[in-house]
């Protein structure tokens, strides 16, 4: 359906209004689960923000349409906590009340490099839209690049006096739990029921580096963090495997058996060629360009992670494999137990502003 209008049936008609619509930039075509989606690329590069707004905002309702205590944080992107993206720019406040905190990479170290400081003019472009979060009482998660003790150190003691919770990865792929600090910065053994709680969280997304999801799971429950973000995936004899829901009950209890929350991370700029939802013929030979007869929503591979395709956000098929389904991601998410998702490749918009001429 366009505009109202059955393609099929009236085809010269459907033409007619399909040229008006783009002619005033207004594109409205099959509705996913929660309002519209756009199919056809925004011909304002300014509408990439606000298709992933939507987006968010969808699955966000979606979400919580079956558990209103459903967490949404996603990271990076902080530039869609504005209505065009500028500080001087009025507050989305429809994305922001569809979201729970919002997540950061590399704001003092990791920006140019792991284990590098972060420059100065790159942490004073993102403090404003951070600090915009916390005014409307978001929770900010960082997530510095560092190793060295003295770069650790300094980094959670820099998120913790601008009211951030942090974490200190000494990997990017995000393979291991730290073993410095220790205990965790800010471990206490009080129980958290909500992100506002949270004083400190670990993002372990990788968890190939263990012999399997037994010790897996058995090093994450002797750790104190507050807040867990995980992958719904761990290796197994065949392959990666979804966790179960009786292992998502088993995290939600710190080492000292208080509530903390899990979280599952989830990919929705970017197509991953190990998940489940994955069809081979898409890139056959694998060279990072999707062969003939591939999704149109499909974009090239991304060049500095391996297996990871840019997606068109905005069409519904891809939304479809996100949400909306009982095979969907979110929707696997919701019904394994998870707490809520940490949403990666929001700034995907960057990519496509980047290619418009």
């Amino acid at each position: 359906m366009i505009g109202g209008l059955n393609v099929r049936d009236t085809p010269r008609l459907a033409a007619a209004a399909l040229a008006l619509l783009l002619a005033v930039g207004a594109i409205g075509c099959a509705s996913g689960p929660e309002g519209p989606v756009h199919p056809a690329e925004p011909e304002d590069p300014v509408l990439y923000k606000q298709r992933m707004r939507e987006l968010v905002i969808s699955l966000s309702r979606y979400a919580r349409s079956r558990n209103p205590r459903f967490l949404v944080i996603p990271q990076n992107g902080t530039e869609l906590l504005t209505v065009d993206g500028r500080l001087d720019s009025s507050p989305a406040l429809d994305y922001i009340q569809a979201i729970d905190g919002v997540g950061r990479e590399d704001l003092f170290y990791g920006y140019t490099g792991d284990n590098r400081e972060t420059p100065a003019e790159a942490v004073r472009y993102l403090l404003p839209y951070l600090q915009l979060a916390l005014d409307h009482e978001l929770t900010v998660m960082v997530i510095d690049y560092c190793r060295q003790h003295q770069n650790i150190d300094d980094s959670y003691r820099r998120n913790r006096r601008l009211g951030f919770i942090s974490f200190a990865a000494p990997r990017r792929n995000l393979t291991v739990i730290p073993a410095y600090p220790d205990p965790p910065f800010a471990e206490h053994t009080g129980a958290v029921e909500t992100l506002a709680q949270a004083r400190n969280f670990l993002f372990l997304i990788n968890p190939g580096a263990f012999t399997g999801k037994n010790a897996f799971l058995s090093a994450l429950g002797r750790t104190g963090y507050d807040l867990l973000v995980i992958d719904t995936f761990v290796d197994g004899p065949k392959g990666l495997e979804w966790l179960e829901p009786e292992d998502i009950r088993s995290l939600k209890q710190k080492a000292g058996g208080a509530r903390r929350l899990v979280i599952s991370y989830l990919s929705i700029g970017e197509a991953e060629s190990y998940r489940y939802y994955w069809d081979r013929s898409w890139d056959r030979n694998r060279d990072g360009h999707p062969d003939p007869g591939a999704p149109s929503w499909l974009a090239g591979e991304n060049p500095n992670w391996q297996g990871n395709y840019k997606v068109r956000y905005w069409d519904a098929q891809w939304q479809a494999i996100l949400f909306g389904t009982e095979d969907s991601y979110l929707d696997r998410i919701v019904a394994l137990g998870f707490d809520g998702v940490y949403l990666d490749i929001v700034d995907a918009f960057e990519f496509f502003e980047q290619r418009s001429p």
